[in-house]
């Protein structure tokens, strides 16, 4: 028996960030809290005070649903905030509701005005209460927080600064999973992350405990012909978030009122919104988020930092690589010292002028980094990518009519895999720079590649599909990859000759093609305008590299199979209802299927 560790363990490990390094010499002394909130509910929570501290030091705040005394299981404080300990801060860490030692119940991704909450009681309001708190109680602090954390301790961070407490001076959101329906943990742009739901259910809301009897997971879920089989296999069908999952397929009024885009509108205070371009867990959450907040940002005090990273890899040491590739330089250890350390240290101490860059961005390809004065860079410019007869990939429009179109079947019974099998949840968190020829030669994936380039092009911005394209069901996933190719000899001890990794990726359900809200069947046999939102990037395609996009219709067990026979609720779909569809993704003048870029000149 295997012990279900994808998604899970590597979440939780990202997101806690701090177990995957020694603890720092214990120079401080470890005090156990109890915060009272406004409903009378007690929060457990652990101080990190420093020793010997000769003025009052600023309280950096992390709030976590995974347990503060697991996370914080040392004498000292994690190594993770080696840097910013530098500086002097008071460390916290905050069980909160419902979680670890604290009192109350716990709701995932708990809605500000979810009915099930205390009267005048949400997470914004619990960090407001553990904040008065803590400058009221814990001695030898300055009176200054911030509020940090990763994954859902990044989406915490960001409700901090909603309805902010006067103490809070700042606040930095990492991987904040913003909105987990659009492109977040649990759908992506209306597909449902199968593996990683399941996972999340069975060790948040259930007994800590998953075991699957296979070796490679993706034969474990290809057995359960139904995701209600997947529920009663595993036994999360009695999980909240589950069985939210079921009632709520859509983008309804039940997922908006979670995401955090629709109540943190404005920095009422400094913020710094951190994210990984390879992210394989909240790749969306940093950009949303930033963008949402920097429309109203009239004081100029919201900043976003993305480097080449994956979920949480910025609090680890190193940083140096992702899976096979190498960027040159420890980017984690730079991004902690560099930008993390004097970004706080000048709203909670006061030190430095202040004088940041409205964005930080790690360019791969060319490897460094790179500063902006507006994120995308105001001078990257929009040009599209077509998908042409004989798989050509080309920035010129198709002029001909010859070869309208590119054709597979997609079967239900043979998905296509996300990551080589067997597919033992070991490499969940490099599964995106992995080399893409495992499913090139498949017939139910669709190829096409520029020429060699002849000089560096560097992509600095969105990366948005616009396929269109036909179906035999009713309906259908629409997966797309944008892939940079390395020629046959890379010079790169890393990377084998012809490595094809992905630098933008992701998926869409055709369902959704009129709109998030309500599924609609595709027509049959017509051709019909997708789109798929691949998100932001920073990287340099050199010189001799080629350009590739690949379309496919499943991702396997990423996400769950489409029936490809439309169906109200694919959750409760029953096992006749997945059927082989062929599909096909049209070239022509007048459906001219491309991915639009944004490229600097």
């Amino acid at each position: 028996m295997r012990r279900l560790h994808v998604a899970w363990s590597a979440w939780l490990l990202a997101a806690a960030s701090i177990q995957l390094a020694a603890q720092q010499p214990a120079d401080v002394e470890r005090r156990p809290l109890t915060i009272p909130m406004r409903d009378g509910t007690r929060h457990a929570a652990i101080a990190f005070v420093p020793k010997g501290a000769t003025t009052p030091l600023p309280i950096l705040l992390v709030r976590t649903p995974f347990v503060a005394a697991r996370i914080f299981r040392g004498p000292g404080i994690p190594a993770a905030y080696k840097e910013l300990a530098q500086d002097g801060y008071i460390f916290v860490a905050e069980d909160i509701r419902g979680r670890g030692e604290s009192g109350g119940t716990f709701i995932t991704n708990r809605a500000q005005d979810d009915p099930r909450n205390p009267p005048g009681v949400n997470e914004s309001t619990d960090a407001y209460d553990a904040i008065d708190w803590l400058v009221k109680n814990l001695a030898g602090n300055n009176g200054k927080v911030g509020v940090m954390g990763t994954s859902y301790q990044g989406w915490l961070a960001g409700l901090a600064g909603v309805g902010a407490h006067t103490a809070l001076k700042a606040i930095s959101p990492q991987a904040p999973m913003t909105d987990t329906w659009m492109g977040d943990d649990f759908f992506h742009q209306g597909a449902f992350r199968l593996n990683q739901a399941v996972a999340y259910a069975a060790f948040i809301e259930g007994t800590n405990g998953l075991d699957i009897p296979d070796h490679d997971q993706f034969s474990f879920y290809l057995r359960q012909p139904t995701l209600d089989a997947v529920a009663r296999a595993t036994g999360v069908g009695s999980a909240p978030s589950w069985m939210g999952f079921v009632a709520h397929p859509a983008y309804d009024a039940y997922w908006k009122a979670k995401s955090m885009q629709r109540v943190l509108t404005t920095s009422q205070v400094p913020t710094l919104f951190v994210g990984g371009f390879w992210d394989e867990e909240d790749q969306l959450g940093a950009p949303l988020a930033y963008h949402t907040v920097e429309r109203a940002d009239t004081k100029g005090i919201n900043r976003i930092v993305m480097g080449p990273w994956n979920h949480g890899q910025w609090n680890r040491p190193g940083g140096d690589t992702l899976g096979p590739v190498r960027f040159g330089s420890r980017t984690a250890d730079e991004y902690r010292e560099k930008i993390l350390r004097p970004w706080f240290a000048y709203y909670l101490h006061g030190t430095g002028d202040g004088r940041f860059p409205e964005a930080w961005a790690f360019e791969s390809g060319s490897n460094q980094w790179r500063t902006f004065d507006a994120w995308p860079p105001r001078e990257a410019v929009t040009r599209q990518l077509y998908l042409r007869e004989g798989g050509l990939l080309a920035f010129e429009p198709p002029n001909a009519r010859t070869a309208p179109y590119d054709r597979w079947t997609s079967d239900p019974a043979h998905p296509v895999p996300y990551t080589p099998r067997p597919d033992d949840g070991e490499h969940w968190d490099t599964w995106m720079q992995q080399d893409q020829r495992f499913v090139d030669a498949r017939p139910d994936v669709r190829t096409w590649t520029s020429a060699p380039l002849t000089s560096d092009l560097t992509l600095a911005g969105d990366v948005v599909a616009h396929l269109f394209a036909s179906t035999t069901g009713s309906d259908a996933d629409w997966v797309v990859k944008l892939i940079d190719v390395y020629p046959d000899s890379t010079g790169e001890p890393s990377l084998a000759g012809g490595h094809q990794l992905i630098v933008n990726a992701d998926i869409m359900r055709g369902r959704y093609w009129k709109g998030f809200e309500v599924a609609t069947p595709i027509p049959s046999n017509t051709v019909t305008p997708f789109t798929v939102q691949l998100h932001e990037q920073l990287h340099r395609f050199t010189r001799g590299h080629r350009i590739m996009v690949q379309v496919q219709s499943s991702w396997f067990p990423l996400y769950d199979r489409n029936p490809q026979r439309f169906v109200p609720n694919i959750f409760r779909a029953s096992a006749s209802d997945y059927t082989a569809q062929e599909h096909r993704v049209w070239h022509t003048p007048r459906y001219p299927s491309h991915v639009s870029v944004q490229l600097l000149p």
